[in-house]
């Protein structure tokens, strides 16, 4: 009963009822900006092996909570001398998901988001139809023959520093081309293929390695690789797999398997980024013109 009796004294020398100022509109503005942030920051953590990190971290801040009520004396005094020990361990122990999350907030554009305006995509299409049809045939043709691909299409992010660990191609996108570079026992069919726009600009090229837990255990390197490089940038990957045959995504660090040819299809036009033509827009410019002969 003591315990209890200091604690609750402890809630009423910091938190006092008369001492709470009046609010204003922008506390409440900051009040759900603060809860947005927060949630934002939970939702990433969920999405992290951090979940289970964090949780074991409340197990301890619920120890020290008891302790401090019980007046367990040697155990304050450790939490207290060991307080700045304990957040240099957590930026160690967090440093892959604090870089990531880093990595995620300054792909963020946030001038787009409340202007809804774009600073740094171009007006142009990524891709033509073409090259979407290509793609599309030549995963659908080897997963026929269950021959395994791995094919990254690159958007904002630069994929430079992963097209150096392979060999150069610059070459058009086309089915046959991508059939013959993951043919078995071909000199190319060893790594990853990166697409810029219309080429083929890279192949045997080495992706880093996703470490999400969640991810099934069947799945092999090459499905790893394609989450893993989809978790450091915007790019697109398309895996191919090399047992079953099947064609999976994989975007912003998440595997969606089992992908039939219109759902690729409709993946690849999002990321296409293609202009639509305005027929109204071309009928006035149209009569502009006739109007000024």
């Amino acid at each position: 009963m003591q315990g209890i009796s200091t604690f609750v004294s402890f809630i009423q020398k910091y938190i006092s009822f008369d001492s709470i100022p009046r609010m204003v509109a922008t506390d409440y503005v900051e009040i759900l900006i603060i809860a947005i942030l927060v949630y934002e920051v939970m939702v990433w953590i969920k999405n992290t092996k951090a979940w289970s990190l964090l949780r074991g971290m409340i197990v301890i801040v619920l120890f020290i909570l008891i302790a401090y009520i019980f007046q367990m004396n040697t155990i304050i005094w450790i939490v207290r001398n060991g307080l700045n020990v304990a957040l240099i361990t957590l930026i160690v122990i967090f440093q892959p998901e604090l870089r990531r999350a880093l990595d995620v907030l300054g792909r963020k554009n946030f001038v787009s988001m409340f202007l809804n305006m774009n600073l740094n995509s171009s007006a142009e299409e990524r891709f033509s139809d073409k090259t979407i049809n290509e793609i599309i045939k030549a995963c659908v043709e080897m997963g026929k023959v269950r021959t395994g691909a791995l094919i990254v299409i690159e958007q904002q992010d630069s994929l430079n520093e992963y097209i150096r660990t392979g060999i150069e191609l610059d070459s058009i996108v086309s089915n046959q081309l991508l059939i013959n570079i993951f043919e078995h026992n071909t000199p190319l069919h060893d790594g990853a293929v990166i697409v810029r726009g219309n080429r083929v600009v890279s192949a045997t090229c080495y992706l880093p390695l996703s470490d999400n837990m969640a991810l099934s255990k069947e799945l092999g390197t090459r499905h790893r690789a394609g989450v893993g490089i989809s978790e450091a940038t915007d790019s697109l990957t398309i895996i191919v797999s090399e047992e079953t045959g099947r064609i999976s995504v994989a975007y912003e660090g998440k595997l969606t398997r089992n992908v039939d040819s219109d759902l690729l299809r409709n993946r690849l036009m999002l990321l296409q980024n293609k202009v639509k033509s305005d027929p109204d827009r071309k009928l006035k410019l149209w009569k502009g013109r006739t109007k000024s002969k």
